[in-house]
């Protein structure tokens, strides 16, 4: 069963483990940050990927969402 977490952004059981991917693809949301983290060019990351950039943007915008959930909490040592 698939479904959408987000614009672009998809998880299935059945698909790299029901970890996020992007829609109609096998490519993980993690791998995309990965490659931009790394240095690379979102326009080259789409590229290597075979997905739009409209996708690896969404990627990080999944990504912005999800740590903007986040909560941390400093511990004084």
């Amino acid at each position: 069963m698939v479904t959408e977490i987000a614009p672009r952004i998809v998880v299935d059981p059945r698909v790299r483990f029901g970890k996020p991917v992007i829609r109609g693809t096998r490519v993980p949301v993690h791998v995309l940050l990965a490659k931009l983290a790394g240095g690379m060019s979102p326009e080259s990351v789409a590229e290597e990927y075979g997905v739009q950039l409209a996708d690896v943007q969404a990627a990080l915008a999944y990504a912005a969402h999800v740590l903007e959930q986040q909560e941390v909490r400093a511990v004084a040592a």
